[in-house]
Order: C-alpha cells, then sequence, then structure tokens
C-alpha cells in the first residue's frame, strides 16, 4: 500500500458479548456478598430486553446476573459498552491481557470511540436491537476489587473514558460480530466522558450538562438540574 493512501477505518462492530454468573465478591457491598462482574463472552445470540425500573430490573441481557440492584441496571443501565481500543491501552498500561467482558462491560466494542458517544444517541446493533446512550460508569470498590489494581479508582477517573450504559429502545438478538449503526447523533455537546467529567473531575462542566435534556439517565437529569439551579 502506498505511504500516502490510510486504511479504511475499521467498521463499527460488535467483538463479544459477555454475561455473568453471581459470584462471591471478597469484598463488597451487594446483598448476600455476591457479583456480577465477572462477565465472559459467550456463544450464540442473547435476547435483550428493557429489564424494568432501577431497584427492580436487573440486567438488559438474558441469563446476566446483576446483584446490587441498588446501583446497578434498571432501564436506564440495560446495557454497558466499552471499546477493545480502550482496554488494549489499559493492557499496554498495567501490562496484562485483559480479554473482553473484564471491566463488566456486556458489548466489548471495535471501531467506534464509546466513550465519545453523545448521551441520547442510538444505535442499531445487529438486525433488530437499537439503543440510546444514557449515561458513563463511574468506578466503585467492587470494580476495584475485581481487577485487583493498586489506586484503580482512581486511575479509571483520571483517564476518563469510561464506557457507556445504554437503555433499550427496540428490543432483539445480539451477537459476537454484529455491526453498529448510528442512528441518530444529537447536535448537543454531552458525550459520556463529557458528563463523566463533568461529575468527577470538572464541575465548571456542569451548567453545560442539562443539554442533553431527557435522554440523560433519570438520575442524571436529576442531577443536572440540581447544577443548573446552582449556576443560575
Amino acid at each position: 500500500m502506498p505511504s500516502d493512501v490510510l486504511p479504511a477505518p475499521a467498521r463499527p462492530a460488535v467483538l463479544t458479548v459477555n454475561i455473568g454468573q453471581a459470584r462471591r465478591a471478597a469484598r463488597t457491598d451487594t446483598p448476600g456478598g455476591l457479583t456480577g462482574i465477572d462477565k465472559r463472552p459467550t456463544e450464540g445470540p442473547v435476547l435483550v430486553t428493557a429489564p424494568g425500573p432501577m431497584g427492580v430490573g436487573g440486567s438488559g441481557l438474558a441469563g446476566d446476573a446483576v446483584c446490587d440492584l441498588r446501583h446497578h441496571g434498571g432501564d436506564d443501565q440495560a446495557v454497558y459498552a466499552y471499546a477493545r481500543e480502550d482496554l488494549d491501552r489499559w493492557t499496554e498500561r498495567l501490562g496484562r491481557e485483559l480479554p473482553g467482558g473484564v471491566f463488566g462491560e456486556n458489548l466489548t466494542t471495535s471501531g467506534v470511540d464509546v466513550s465519545e458517544v453523545r448521551i441520547g444517541e442510538r444505535w442499531r446493533v445487529g438486525r433488530e436491537l437499537v439503543l440510546e446512550a444514557t449515561s458513563p460508569r463511574v468506578p466503585c470498590s467492587t470494580f476495584a476489587d475485581w481487577l485487583g489494581e493498586r489506586g484503580w479508582v482512581k486511575s479509571f477517573t483520571a483517564e476518563a473514558a469510561p464506557g457507556a450504559y445504554f437503555r433499550v429502545i427496540t428490543p432483539g438478538e445480539v451477537r459476537a460480530g454484529d455491526g453498529i449503526e448510528v442512528l441518530r447523533r444529537p447536535d448537543h455537546e454531552v458525550s459520556v466522558a463529557f458528563l463523566f467529567r463533568a461529575r468527577m473531575t470538572a464541575p465548571e462542566l456542569r451548567p453545560r450538562v442539562l443539554a442533553a435534556g431527557e435522554a440523560l439517565h433519570a438520575a442524571e437529569l436529576a442531577r443536572a438540574r440540581t447544577w443548573a439551579a446552582q449556576a443560575g
């Protein structure tokens, strides 16, 4: 290939679909001491549906365990996606293999910057499934304990590549190799990473978060309204 010809960009796709079983955690405050963070690639299609409101519904993926319904799962956090490209950067920094699912993500993607997805952006994944981005992942003690990396919450926060939670707009099956098509991209500036920084490290961004409106995770929308009121 001539030196002035760049390779075609990778087709956005799902590399692995990951589900987890409830397992006992060494350190967690979840009911029964269980966690579903240990998610692993699965063969065959997985049905994805809206699981129900937070506190009642768990994962949107059939067969995937969510053990702490106080903070995880529900309609606004039905599916968690993380980019393989970001996992590869962490692989280099940490000096260890990081297989798909190791961050607790349901979808490990390729060819798309998941953390720069805008709140309210809609994806078609495969033939039928339509997802809408709602919020970033916020690191917790269970995540840190699972990875076993000292100072992990601080390191993950500083990187500001949190991956994205999605709600289910149209249910459907998902499998490894499914393409990802952007159906709608809002014209506001509030990406998942923008919202993460506003919440965690850059409070000066907070008055601008409300531009994402009703597409925000319900708890994030309430928080954004409080920020806007304080700024005004």
